[in-house]
């Protein structure tokens, strides 16, 4: 076979994100300034075969405490809270190959039809080997809007809706959640459509 007629062997995406996209505190999306009661929200980002995955990346954006996205299309934009970023990246390249966030507790957001969804954060995860991001939800477990929340009463379900809720974890910090991220296998964690 002719030099011109080789084939480029196939490789996987990343790992990358530690270094390239992953600088400092992005992860903390608070300042003292920030309204709201303060969250951590931590998990750890597992892969097919049970393994946590020391090289992913997730992404959160969400809502102010009184539910304003930082965005133009917010029709509340000018009231946003402007000490809260409202987004922030994470890695898992760390010792415990956790990714986890400082931010606030997220107010309910208005849906479609006049609807509200429950306080929720959106998040982005990227991973080696994966050419698309997964998008995905996560709500609280202690919060009563989550039974008529639209999106998460829209998974049929009830053990898969389970996936998105971020569990309430017993630490003398801030109020710390739990949300681990099954990229595959029985506990796959519900993903959505971009």
């Amino acid at each position: 076979m002719s030099a011109a007629r080789r084939q480029t062997p196939s490789q996987t995406v990343g790992p990358f994100f530690a270094f390239g996209l992953i600088r400092g505190d992005e992860h903390v999306l608070v300042s003292d300034q920030t309204r709201g009661q303060r969250i951590i929200v931590r998990g750890h980002v597992f892969d097919g075969s049970g393994a946590a995955i020391e090289d992913a990346m997730v992404e959160i954006w969400q809502a102010d405490a009184a539910g304003i996205f930082n965005h133009p299309d917010d029709p509340r934009h000018r009231q946003i809270d402007p000490h809260f970023r409202g987004f922030g990246r994470a890695g898992t390249s760390n010792r415990e190959r956790e990714y986890a966030f400082k931010t606030i507790k997220p107010g309910p957001v208005p849906g479609q039809d006049g609807t509200m969804q429950a306080p929720h954060l959106g998040l982005r995860i990227f991973a080696r080997g994966m050419l698309l991001h997964l998008l995905t939800r996560v709500y609280f477990s202690d919060e009563p809007a989550n039974q008529q929340d639209p999106i998460l009463t829209s998974i049929a379900d009830a053990e898969r809706r389970q996936t998105l809720i971020a569990v309430r974890e017993s630490v003398q910090d801030a109020p710390t959640y739990r949300l681990d991220i099954h990229l595959q296998g029985d506990r796959e964690t519900v993903f959505f459509s971009p």
